[in-house]
């Protein structure tokens, strides 16, 4: 599956895109920041009331790396985005973005620390009384940026997503996934490094949900975005460890499966039950594993 070549001049890389773009999703980097990790929990625990939500929790997104949590409703998967954004606050534990402790921050500090992170939310949440650009511009125009540098950015993130058509239309004029898409532009307005999704998928027919997988694909291999990516569909899954984004000799993204002797390492996988890492690593782990509870959730519950 190709896109368009105008599509790809929205391509947001500090330079140019590398010659053969597959390097940087197969090869470890030897970069003393890299080793720092975009998001890391350190033995989180969170409870409401007598209910644990989040039971000792510790796990790591390296940067450009995909970590996808899954688990059933109730789990404690949205929790964990919360966390990072500094909406709620654990009760024990450590919790950092790019190595800065932010356990303890203030809201004023937060909003610091949000500045560097894309939220795609499970609605798209826009606003229903702004136009698709006043969405996308949302952030843009708080931070009272002059029109002139306003329009050319919200113009390439909505290429990005191949949505630049619907510029000028209302929310209620689009579909799900077209409001999904706009959430995501909006999220990557200003660059951010580290982007979380929250079951950005729910709801939504197959192709629609492999167009917002193959967003999420582009910004991890041709972006080096460091994401989130929570839901509870096995589809998801698929296409994020088994596909990889590459751009070909015309320009063109284009998504290359990974073949046997090839496996993404920047795609890892989380299940969370009742609060609790059952499971961390690849998708082909996950699949041998023989727990009555994974093997039961892979075939779909």
């Amino acid at each position: 599956m190709s896109v368009s070549p105008s599509e790809s001049e929205a391509i947001h890389v500090t330079g140019q895109v590398s010659q053969n773009a597959a390097d940087s999703t197969f090869a470890h980097v030897d970069d003393t920041h890299r080793a720092i990790p975009a998001i890391e929990f350190r033995d989180v625990v969170l409870a409401f009331d007598e209910r644990v939500i989040l039971n000792q929790l510790s796990f790591k997104v390296m940067k450009g790396e995909t970590k996808i949590i899954l688990g059933g409703s109730g789990g404690g998967k949205s929790t964990i985005i919360k966390l990072v954004l500094g909406l709620l606050k654990p009760d024990e534990g450590r919790i950092l973005v790019d190595g800065e402790d932010i356990t303890d921050y203030d809201e004023v500090q937060m909003m610091n620390v949000r500045k560097k992170i894309g939220m795609v939310f499970q609605e798209g949440a826009l606003f229903d009384s702004l136009s698709v650009y006043d969405n996308v511009a949302y952030r843009l125009h708080e931070q009272g940026l002059p029109e002139e540098e306003v329009e050319p950015e919200v113009r390439r993130m909505l290429r990005f997503v191949n949505l630049e058509d619907a510029i000028d239309k209302m929310p209620a004029e689009l579909s799900g996934g077209m409001r999904r898409r706009v959430g995501i532009a909006r999220a990557l307005i200003g660059d951010p490094k580290i982007v979380l999704f929250d079951e950005p998928t729910a709801g939504l027919d197959p192709p629609t949900a492999r167009t917002i997988c193959e967003l999420a694909m582009k910004l991890r291999d041709l972006e080096d975005v460091s994401s989130i990516f929570v839901t509870h569909e096995m589809n998801n899954l698929d296409y994020l460890c088994s596909e990889y984004a590459v751009v070909n000799e015309q320009g063109q993204v284009v998504f290359e499966r990974e073949g046997e002797r090839l496996c993404l390492i920047n795609s890892k996988v989380i299940m969370v039950k009742e609060g609790s890492i059952i499971f961390s690593g690849t998708d082909e782990r996950l699949r041998k594993v023989e727990d009555p509870y994974i093997t039961k959730f892979l075939r779909g519950h």
